[in-house]
């Protein structure tokens, strides 16, 4: 007896490493599938940029196209709204599914994506058969908007629930995947409308976005999104209605993204028509307009989430719009006649600045998840995310209102751009831009 006692002692230490080895082999599958799932989320998200924004961020060669070459019926000045409005419905209608989709749809994102894909596919081949300019207005600012932001809410809702660790620099890698988008598809859009013309281009742009569907299966949805719909839904938390530091950078993004969107749907023409340079260098600029966000928007995201050398939100924000409101005054205000190399410039000096400013999110959203924390309150980041887009589209459809009759409004007194037509433009676009960093003025107390 003694001897089994023994050997039953001397098993058990075996046993016990032998459990630890299993338990230890078991967590570290698990570390590996959650990053494996975590690298398709961040890919899939990254491939499903083309289909969002690929005909939003290159709608000016579209702009161009329809000027020297209109053959529809109606006004073809009306145009001029289709970018803005197409990304004003995009963001307008984001708070809504963000809502819809945080808890209560939250197991239905995929079907959901899918559905807006197809959605957009069928707008897009509608539109290559319009006959008036409201046909336009209607599938590719309307429908063809409101299809990109079904793929749009679902698939960002379930990257910050993947990443959350790294949340900021996440939103940082999409938004520059984002301009990798508006940097190369200026071309594509201009080498299809040359060759093909309009209706052609948008059936090949159809079949694009039918290709992309397959990258909404790499983005599965978060389990802890799945087991909240198994129990009785919980109610999204409202509480940060109630403090200023919300409505402070909702306020500063709707004027930012008012003034952001007037590039993106002009620049082409003005450089065609003002400075004289050829359709091919027009189209370029677009591109230059958007290739730098693919660095900057990495970098603001950094700034806001950086450690060792932290920034306020309101700082970060600030640096974005007053370098932007500063290349718009002093760069395409003062391009004339031929100045290709100053357009190019503020191209590229507006598109880094500018095109990041959606990358700060990342540290308003860490912001307001510091002062909840600090009142005890509840915040959910996703719904937040959502309402920063909405504003973000109140800004483009008040800045694509605003310069139709700004355009019309004729050239103002001064030489170089400011005494073309597009004077008001560049001005308003100026002052849009440098409200968009107001925040760091009204925090400068509790910075101090």
């Amino acid at each position: 007896m003694p001897r089994e006692n023994i050997s039953l002692r001397e098993s058990r230490p075996s046993e016990f490493c032998e459990q630890e080895t299993i338990e230890d082999a078991s967590q570290a599958d698990r570390q590996w599938e959650s990053s494996r799932k975590r690298a398709c989320v961040l890919l899939g998200s990254s491939i499903l940029q083309l289909p969002i924004w690929g005909f939003a961020m290159s709608y000016g060669v579209f702009q161009e196209y329809y000027s020297s070459d209109w053959t529809l019926q109606g006004n073809r000045e009306v145009t001029g709204i289709i970018g803005t409005t197409s990304n004003g419905v995009m963001y307008l209608s984001m708070p809504f599914l963000f809502a819809l989709f945080t808890r209560r749809w939250a197991h239905r994102r995929q079907a959901a994506a899918v559905c807006g894909a197809a959605l957009t596919c069928i707008s897009f081949l509608l539109s290559s058969f319009s006959t008036h300019v409201w046909h336009l207005v209607a599938t590719q600012g309307v429908m063809a908007a409101l299809g990109c932001a079904f793929i749009y809410s679902p698939i960002t809702l379930s990257l910050g629930e993947w990443l959350t660790s790294n949340r900021a620099v996440a939103y940082g890698v999409i938004l520059s995947c984002k301009n990798i988008v508006g940097s190369t598809c200026p071309f594509l859009f201009h080498v299809l409308l040359e060759r093909y013309g309009f209706r052609v281009a948008l059936r090949i742009w159809t079949a694009v976005i039918g290709i992309s569907i397959l990258a909404i299966f790499l983005i599965p949805i978060h389990p802890s999104s799945i087991s909240s719909t198994t129990h009785r839904t919980r109610k999204i938390p409202w509480q940060f209605l109630k403090h200023e530091t919300f409505y402070i950078y909702s306020i500063a993004t709707i004027l930012q993204s008012s003034g952001y969107g007037i590039p993106q749907t002009y620049l082409n023409t003005y450089a065609h028509e003002v400075t004289l340079v050829s359709q091919t260098s027009a189209t370029l600029l677009l591109t230059l307009f958007n290739i730098p966000g693919i660095v900057s928007s990495s970098f603001f995201g950094y700034l806001s989430d950086n450690k060792r050398f932290p920034l306020s939100a309101a700082t970060v924000t600030a640096i974005s719009a007053f370098s932007s409101a500063l290349s718009a005054f002093l760069l395409w205000g003062l391009t004339s006649q031929g100045s290709m190399a100053l357009l190019v410039l503020f191209s590229m000096t507006f598109g880094f600045f500018a095109g990041s400013y959606s990358a700060t999110w990342g540290g308003v959203i860490n912001e307001l998840e510091r002062e909840a924390a600090q009142r005890n309150e509840a915040i959910d980041t996703g719904m937040l995310y959502g309402l920063l887009n909405g504003a973000r589209g109140i800004g483009y459809v008040s800045g694509g209102l605003a310069g139709v009759p700004l355009l019309k409004a004729g050239a103002i007194s001064g030489n170089f751009a400011y005494g073309t037509t597009y004077g008001p433009l560049i001005i308003f676009t100026g002052l849009c831009s440098m409200f968009g960093g107001w925040a760091l003025i009204w925090k400068i107390p509790k910075l101090l």
